[in-house]
């Protein structure tokens, strides 16, 4: 059977794979992951998931490698993963009532072959007042998160709605990926 690695550091892209039952280790490797915000965000993030992937493809040839990457984008501007509770809140102050759109971008290499998708998801948020975006902001849960918020967390009470796939605002579309590492697997 075919070696599968995540090349990925987050433990939410971690804890996604575990649900497909498939075996697989983790191995992130340090790369530049700037990109140009200027650009078209969904090949920047595309590719992105590409030179993760590729990086730790290099060092096991043998391996089907999947790298992602995630950001969330509101207004043409990129809203990163905050540095302080202050960035949190100045970020969730951006999105509270608002829509924003989140973009993951997922890339898979073997040696037969390699594919590079991405999902993009909108996200509306219900208004926040003053003293719930510092409530928020204090749980610290904002600042490990691309946007200043996990979905899947606390941060779930001031989504309004979602027009996407729930686990690639995650970090990981996991239905997709599962359908498509199939192809793999069977070769």
């Amino acid at each position: 059977m075919l070696n599968v690695i995540l090349a990925s550091g987050s433990p939410r892209r971690r804890e996604l794979m575990e649900s497909l039952n498939i075996p697989f280790s983790v191995e992130a490797l340090n790369i530049d992951e700037t990109i140009n915000e200027k650009g078209d965000l969904v090949s920047e993030i595309e590719n992105l998931s590409f030179k993760k992937a590729l990086a730790v493809f290099k060092k096991h040839p043998d391996s089907l490698v999947i790298g992602a990457d995630t950001i969330v984008t509101m207004d043409n501007e990129v809203l990163g993963k905050p540095l302080d509770q202050e960035k949190a809140k100045a970020m969730l102050r951006k999105i509270a009532g608002r829509t924003h759109e989140v973009i993951t971008g997922v890339s898979l290499i073997s040696q037969k072959q390699s594919e590079t998708f991405s999902v993009v998801s909108r996200v509306s948020f219900y208004p926040m007042d003053e003293e719930e975006i510092a409530a928020y902001a204090a749980t610290l849960e904002p600042l490990d998160k691309a946007g200043a918020y996990a979905i899947q967390g606390y941060g779930a009470r001031y989504i309004k709605r979602l027009n996407g796939d729930y686990y690639a605002v995650m970090g990981l579309p996991i239905g997709e990926l599962y359908h498509r590492i199939k192809k793999y697997l069977a070769s």
